[in-house]
């Protein structure tokens, strides 16, 4: 039949089984897309569900509400890369560059790496998944790194490295502990 040049196609009625939808489009029910609001409006809604995430890595609780956004993750990096910069008296030619993209590197191959682990394990998590909450780990790093900083301001002696010493590690264990 297909090779009878006069052959015309008719539609069949297939029944389809499943829920077939645009992942992200709205619903019928749903309001509109907000790419009419204003940026001002959109900023405060994202800088908002950022900060309620900072809250829920400084205070852990079951939830999968971490799991949806990038920009808290790219914050806290941001912020954990540039603290880290090094700047020698020595070497006034080094703009920390380096040190600025190793941040991103482990950042980036580490939540490779636990995406590859848990699916080998029959996890469900997504990289972009995986690095959202590995990001929002970092806040208490972040924090960690900042008291050291401000502590690196005194004459140092044994006693604050002491003090900078215990402060990376309970960091380090509350880091730990959120994810």
């Amino acid at each position: 039949m297909a090779s009878d040049p006069g052959f015309v196609p008719t539609a069949v009625n297939v029944e389809i089984e499943g829920d077939i939808t645009v992942p992200g489009a709205p619903e019928e029910d749903e309001e509109p897309s907000t790419l009419d609001e204003p940026v001002s409006v959109t900023l405060k809604r994202d800088l908002t569900a950022v900060g309620k995430k900072f809250l829920h890595v400084l205070v852990p609780r079951q939830s999968k509400s971490l799991l949806r956004d990038l920009w808290g993750p790219l914050i806290l990096c941001v912020l954990l890369a540039m603290m880290l910069q090094g700047h020698t008296v020595v070497d006034s030619y080094s703009d920390g560059g380096p040190q600025f993209a190793e941040v991103f590197v482990v950042v980036w191959v580490g939540a490779l790496v636990v995406t590859v682990n848990s699916k080998l394990l029959g996890g469900t998590i997504s990289f972009f998944q995986s690095v959202c909450v590995l990001g929002y780990c970092i806040l208490p790093l972040d924090i960690a790194l900042t008291v050291c900083r401000l502590i690196l301001f005194t004459k140092q002696t044994l006693a604050l490295f002491a003090v900078r010493f215990i402060v990376v590690i309970l960091g380090f264990a509350w880091s730990t502990f959120g994810e």
